[in-house]
């Protein structure tokens, strides 16, 4: 009975591979609820909700991971990728909110390159050109060949910097 919480989130994760999110999240849900203090079934909950589209849900999902364990890099990104892709007409405090969940990520992971892709993004939004570009110049000191991040770059050189 002990590792039943355990063979649901196997159950949940497999189906989540399958895209049976649906399935999934009930599995998952199954889970937590034999084992309420396990970060894990929680941010995979969460990853089913944010495919699900179900956005809030997956944000207290993910919250409620990080309050278990407060190293889980990809929930902090994770929420910050939400936020960011639901961010209307540029809101300042919206972005301050996202740049604070993407620094806390690059603080357990100074080299998650997602992270410092989405902040590089988010500090043009910003009109911090210079800032964007030290992002995406970290992103290719650690990734050479890292293609996006070599023409955004470009674009912002050659569209929004002023020589």
């Amino acid at each position: 009975m002990t590792k039943d919480y355990k063979n649901y989130l196997d159950c949940g994760l497999e189906l989540m591979n399958l895209s049976q999110f649906e399935q999934a999240k009930e599995n998952i849900t199954k889970s937590i609820e034999m084992k309420n203090d396990w970060e894990i079934s929680y941010f995979y909950r969460a990853v089913v909700n944010q495919y699900l589209k179900l956005n809030d849900e997956a944000i207290l999902d993910y919250t409620k991971a990080i309050k278990l364990n407060d190293k889980m890099t990809d929930a902090y990104y994770n929420i910050a990728k939400i936020l960011f892709d639901n961010c209307k007409n540029n809101d300042k405090n919206q972005l301050t909110k996202i740049k604070q969940y993407l620094k806390k990520a690059l603080e357990l992971d100074e080299n998650f390159i997602d992270a410092l892709f989405m902040l590089a993004a988010l500090e043009k939004k910003l009109e911090n050109y210079d800032i964007a570009l030290n992002h995406l110049d970290k992103i290719l000191s650690i990734e050479p060949e890292a293609i996006n991040a070599r023409a955004f770059k470009k674009l912002l050189i050659q569209k929004y910097i002023k020589n």
